[in-house]
């Protein structure tokens, strides 16, 4: 009867589901630093110098590829192109890589294109490992790096790198932040699977060196493990420094990924361009993933980098090349927010690569004193404190740490450089006001 149907509806209405909704996966991966320090900056600050992501333009000939791409007569560059990967994109890349590797390359097998870095990570960590795989992980490191491995089924293993400061007075270097050479032996066993590596880092700076990757590899080969080789800042690097690929190292092609950004090769971070390079016999595993997740990324973007790295390769070495001046771009304001944070006693640790330098906080106790019922990091209040009280966002290191070794590294916050000069100058003012307050109290 019509009666007991709406008696029947109005009790299906208020049962409510009470078997549990999130898939296991997700257990305990459901924090995210981004989005709590990304709303108290947007909130807050006055000067933003958390997120990595430039606030001055991108290069003019890449716009003009975007513009040209969008507006001119090819109407099929609004559609779907090759799944893996623009043809004119994956092209450029395999000649480009060819020439840092030292190898030949073939654009349909041995590079793929996803929606930035970020899905390239996706790709591996759920191509490559297994239920119960180990994944060694150094810290510090790239936040998204714990979730993605927890997600695939892998249990991270975290080796860090271990500060040793100078004697001499000088200020540090991230190169001052090392392995020990025993501790990462130890990590690899019959269950590790991979090792992530991420040169330069993020959110230290450090470019690790041929000695370093040397060791890496050794143990890659030793253990016959894969390597997943986040080189993301790869044309970021000062000093005459020289990023090193892994890959081109004795028995490491054949077992590692590369994986790299257009947003931040070419100061374009919302596009959304990233990709992976290396053997076929891991990047087949890698388009299962992508054709049956995103499959496909935007058609016109693929196209304006692929013009920007064919203009790049027909520059390569010579000075106009934009990866030969943007990283003496950077090395500029990287210098310049060293010299106001050393000004103020914020003690910055010189990073050798990246948009990232983190400056030791610990002469600041007083300013923000201990909180006996808070169980959060002192970094972590720190920047809160920061942003709240002086309008400056920065980003808490432990962020970068797993839980198990947050608590042995409160003393530091990361800033990003990459920024106008304006708003560099401005950081710089805030700086300089809080000197002042502190002196006269």
């Amino acid at each position: 009867s019509f009666k007991s149907f709406t008696h029947f509806l109005s009790h299906s209405l208020q049962a409510k589901m009470s078997r549990p909704v999130q898939a296991r996966r997700l257990e305990g991966i459901d924090k995210n630093i981004w989005v709590e320090f990304v709303k108290l900056a947007a909130t807050y600050s006055k000067v933003n110098l958390g997120q990595g992501f430039p606030d001055f333009p991108a290069p003019d000939f890449l716009t003009e590829a975007f513009r040209r791409a969008l507006g001119g007569g090819n109407h099929m560059l609004h559609q779907y192109t090759r799944a893996f990967g623009h043809p004119p994109l994956v092209k450029v890349l395999a000649q480009f890589f060819e020439k840092l590797l030292g190898r030949d390359l073939d654009p349909m097998t041995n590079v793929m294109v996803t929606v930035g870095a970020y899905q390239a990570l996706f790709c591996c960590f759920q191509a490559l490992v297994d239920e119960g795989d180990e994944v060694i992980i150094i810290e510090p490191f790239f936040d998204c790096y714990e979730p993605m491995v927890k997600m695939a089924g892998g249990t991270p293993v975290f080796v860090p790198l271990r500060p040793n400061p100078p004697k001499d007075g000088r200020l540090m270097s991230s190169a001052d932040w090392q392995l020990d050479p025993a501790e990462l032996a130890s990590k690899f066993s019959e269950r590790t699977k991979a090792i992530v590596l991420n040169s330069p880092n993020n959110p230290l700076g450090k470019v690790f060196s041929r000695g370093e990757l040397g060791l890496i590899a050794e143990l890659c080969v030793k253990h016959d493990v894969l390597c997943i080789s986040d080189e993301v800042y790869e044309w970021l690097v000062y000093d005459g420094k020289q990023h090193i690929r892994i890959a081109s190292l004795q028995g490491m092609w054949d077992r590692t990924v590369i994986i790299g950004s257009a947003g931040k090769t070419f100061s374009a971070t919302g596009w959304k361009v990233g990709w992976v390079v290396g053997p076929d016999r891991l990047l087949q595993h890698l388009r299962t993933v992508h054709q049956n997740s995103v499959y496909h990324c935007a058609t016109i973007a693929q196209e304006a980098v692929a013009q920007g790295f064919q203009r790049e390769l027909t520059l390569y070495g010579k000075p106009e090349s934009y990866f030969i001046q943007l990283p003496k771009e950077l090395q500029q304001k990287r210098d310049w927010l060293v010299q106001s944070l050393d000004g103020v006693g914020l003690k910055p640790i010189i990073p050798e690569g990246t948009y990232f330098l983190v400056a030791d906080i610990s002469q600041f106790k007083s300013d923000v004193p201990d909180d006996p019922n808070s169980d959060e990091p002192y970094d972590y209040r720190f920047a809160k404190w920061m942003v709240k009280n002086k309008g400056l966002a920065a980003i808490p290191l432990s962020a970068f740490y797993s839980e198990a070794h947050k608590n042995n590294y409160t003393n530091f916050i990361r800033f990003c450089f990459a920024k106008e000069e304006a708003t560099l100058k401005a950081a710089n003012d805030i700086l300089q006001k809080w000197k002042q307050e502190k002196t006269s109290s």
